[in-house]
């Protein structure tokens, strides 16, 4: 997978939306959500993963831009890039993508594989370890987004 994952098409619904007209901040969450949930059942990090293994993944940090407004009923596809990795962690990259081809916001994780009987993060099996290995491999290709890594604050001018 030379290119960034990419969802299935999600749609911005009705209940989702605030009263200014347009998504509510915290749904945005939700598409990205949605959207890793897709490629982790890939990686092997699906349902049946907590059941059989007891271990899962956390998000222990996650960093959203808004770039442009979503509304009701707009379509769109989330990418997933995998940025960096290691026995206990990953560091991920997303876009949300409207259906017209331009980008409505990014997001950026820290997520932990965690052995729940802890709870405390632990190394993740071998065999999903080389599924998340191959992908970074992949997507080692890729070009770092430019907003990987973006701080925050009020930008002064001099």
């Amino acid at each position: 997978m030379t290119t960034p994952f990419r969802s299935s098409t999600l749609t911005v619904r009705p209940e989702w939306i605030d009263y200014n007209g347009h998504l509510n901040m915290a749904y945005y969450n939700v598409l990205f959500d949605q959207a890793a949930d897709e490629i982790y059942e890939q990686l092997g990090f699906g349902p049946d993963y907590q059941r059989n293994t007891g271990n899962t993944t956390y998000t222990a940090e996650f960093h959203l831009s808004y770039v442009r407004e979503l509304h009701v009923n707009d379509a769109v596809n989330v990418t997933f890039q995998m940025v960096d990795f290691d026995a206990k962690r990953f560091h991920s990259y997303q876009e949300i993508w409207h259906s017209d081809g331009w980008l409505a916001a990014t997001g950026e994780a820290m997520t932990l594989h965690v052995d729940q009987s802890g709870p405390r993060v632990a190394p993740m099996p071998d065999d999903v370890y080389a599924k998340v290995s191959a992908l970074h491999a992949a997507h080692a290709a890729l070009a770092r987004p430019s907003r990987v890594g973006a701080s925050i604050g009020i930008r002064r001018k001099p």
